[in-house]
């Protein structure tokens, strides 16, 4: 065609790799790049003309902008719906000028930050020959490509590609058209698909189904222009997913069926009607019903007929000494408030969440480890009305922050019970928490918050806490144990932490040191948990209290409250022997904890953490003396500095990732 319109004709250029798959196209813009230095240092063009939206117009641009060569940009701005546009919006940005179609094209060009000084709203050059060729001689043209015997409105143009991005559906899309299309038994002239991935396997479905040989149908793959037109003007419907379909053809007002999401995004007139979802041969047989035959009015959305003049002139008023370097056109941006490192550190920040037995807190926590904010509430009973509230405390919390300039980068939570910190799922809780099993945090959270979300037992958090806040940072192996209603723990072996094969690693709580030792909630007995945590302690002081041995003179516990494990521990301050000699033995129990943990992992540190840790701690250093091993008697035991090692532990699995440590 090029060659009948008298072009002179520099240089041939065959670019194209057959192969019609993902891998081809990629190798044919590579192909070009390397074919296209040498045609442009011999040609030295003032300006490059590229059009549209294909791959090799890619190439074409990006060779000619790092050659220093003004690109006009034909067709830019539009909106399809496949890779097209990211192609399109890639020349876009490559291109100095540009001429668009349509008022939204142009909108979204100056949108795109392009020069509003070098766009040109022309509309398609292709209307300058549309909208003056319907009334020429067309019957010899319908007679040429569809036979003697078919009349004008009595025939079907078909048109369909693959879309890349999604090659499987469009194959069974072209599938269930050919179908219809067969069961709607009309004479059409079926074009074959262009040169994407994918168009082998649409040829191949052509040829099963007999399409090239079928009486009704007249497969071809190439028909120019000019008798292009004519065809389609006088179609009783055109069906596919060209661009073709929704551009030139509503010119006409001829009737379209714009089949999948190829063209989901062009402007198109009343003459199309879209099948999106085309996943049934009986959906697309009832658009032809509805469509085949109709006239509409004549669409000039894509132009007037007089866009080739318009493109002249605005060529002709190129300056070709102004400066080459583009400049982008971009919106006002409000300055920082400050760009002091400090200010930049505080306000980079997380929304860390911790689940307990009783409360649920959520706590805006800074980058240094600080909680700017924090929000408690009672933990509800039930699934619902607790995954209800941590959204709505979240909520309202990531709005806080935005008022106290803090910048959330993402959400961590730490809860009790054995996690897979992977997929952000609860797996199994502890009794404490009830309607707690297989939960998933990390999708609700991140899909009202949009902001990332991870998930990790309590006692884990402790430890990332310490690692990152606390008396672990620096250390490359340590372990913590966490005293509280329950005995958790996590261990940090080589800077990261211990998950175990099925998340279940630092339970610590649940190490036994006595054999005949009482009921644990696990339903084993003997366990650490089962004599130093606070549930333990609790059902100590309830046995004393029962049998009026745990008040001593100057304590007193009033009737509306329930008997815990301060009530024990104040008791054992004030002289009660009994009280002393339990917390002496949970002590001991957690002592001998400590010391499988020094012979199993051997530590350089371990870090007691909790409301009871400062009441164990004193014990705990006596049972090492008298039971380790004496290669580990010097691994310092320590008590946390830290006030919330939850809350700064769920935070630190956001801040660390954003720091880009391993988690």
């Amino acid at each position: 065609m090029i060659e009948q319109d008298d072009f002179d004709i520099n240089t041939r250029l065959h670019t194209i790799v057959r192969g019609e798959d993902e891998a081809a196209m990629v190798e044919s813009v590579g192909l070009a790049l390397v074919k296209l230095p040498d045609v442009l240092n011999r040609l030295k063009p003032d300006i490059m003309i590229v059009h549209g939206d294909r791959f090799d117009a890619l190439a074409l641009a990006t060779s000619a902008a790092l050659m220093n060569i003004r690109i006009l940009h034909i067709e830019g701005g539009e909106v399809s719906g496949t890779i097209d546009d990211s192609i399109r919006h890639a020349i876009t940005k490559l291109a100095h000028y540009h001429v668009c179609c349509t008022r939204s094209a142009e909108q979204h060009l100056i949108s795109m930050c392009e020069d509003h000084d070098r766009i040109l709203l022309a509309g398609c050059p292709s209307y300058d020959k549309l909208l003056s060729a319907k009334n020429k001689d067309y019957m010899s043209i319908i007679r040429m490509w569809l036979g003697d015997d078919v009349k004008p409105k009595d025939y079907i143009v078909a048109l369909q590609h693959p879309v890349t991005t999604d090659i499987k559906h469009s194959i069974k899309m072209f599938e269930l058209t050919l179908d219809a299309l067969i069961s709607f038994n009309k004479r059409t002239l079926v074009l074959f698909p262009n040169i994407d991935a994918g168009s082998k396997e649409m040829v191949r479905v052509m040829r099963k189904k007999g399409i090239e040989h079928h009486p009704n149908f007249r497969a071809v793959k190439h028909v120019p222009f000019d008798q292009f037109i004519q065809l389609v003007a006088h179609a009783g419907c055109m069906i596919g997913n060209s661009s073709c379909g929704v551009r030139e053809v509503g010119a006409f007002g001829t009737p379209v069926i714009n089949l999948g999401t190829r063209q989901i995004g062009r402007e198109t007139g009343e003459n199309v009607l879209h099948v999106r979802d085309a996943d049934t041969q009986d959906k697309i047989l009832q658009a032809l019903h509805l469509q085949f035959g109709k006239q509409y009015p004549c669409s000039k959305i894509y132009g007037d007929g007089n866009a080739v003049p318009r493109i002249l002139k605005f060529l002709k008023s190129i300056d070709l000494q102004e400066p080459l370097q583009k400049k982008f056109c971009f919106p006002p941006v409000k300055d920082n408030i400050s760009q002091d490192i400090d200010h930049i550190l505080e306000t980079l920040s997380a929304l860390a969440v911790d689940l307990g037995g009783t409360n649920l807190r959520v706590a805006i926590v800074s980058m240094k480890g600080e909680i700017v904010k924090k929000y408690t509430q009672f933990n509800p009973k039930t699934y619902e009305e607790r995954i209800n509230l941590i959204l709505q405390m979240c909520v309202e919390a990531a709005a806080e922050a935005v008022k106290l300039n803090c910048r959330i980068l993402g959400v961590g939570i730490s809860t009790g019970g054995r996690v897979n910190p992977r997929e952000g799922i609860v797996l199994h809780s502890t009794k404490l928490i009830q309607e707690w099993n297989s939960v998933d945090l990390r999708s609700p959270l991140s899909d009202t918050l949009h902001l990332p979300v991870w998930v990790d037992n309590d006692g884990n958090c402790a430890a990332l806490a310490e690692r990152k806040f606390g008396q672990g940072k620096g250390l490359e192996n340590f372990v913590t144990l966490i005293t509280g209603t329950g005995i958790g723990g996590g261990i940090v072996h080589q800077h990261e932490l211990i998950h175990g094969s099925s998340f279940c690693a630092a339970e610590l709580g649940h190490i036994v040191v006595s054999l005949d030792g009482p009921d644990c909630s696990c339903g084993s007995h003997g366990c650490i948990e089962a004599y130093a945590s606070g549930m333990a302690l609790q059902r100590e002081a309830k046995k004393l209290h029962d049998e009026d041995q745990l008040l001593v003179e100057g304590m007193s516990v009033p009737k509306d409250e329930a008997v815990g494990a301060l009530h024990l521990i104040q008791a054992a301050k004030l002289g009660n022997a009994k009280a002393q000699s339990i917390l002496r033995t949970a002590g001991t129990a957690l002592g001998l904890g400590v010391v499988n943990i020094l012979h199993t992992m051997n530590p350089s540190l371990v870090i007691l953490s909790g409301i009871l840790a400062s009441h164990y701690i004193h014990t705990v250093k006596d049972v090492i003396r008298q039971q380790a091993l004496s290669s580990v008697q010097d691994v310092d035991v320590v008590v946390s500095d830290l006030v919330e090692p939850a809350l700064l532990g769920a935070a630190s699995m956001v801040l660390d990732y954003t720091t880009r440590r391993i988690y």
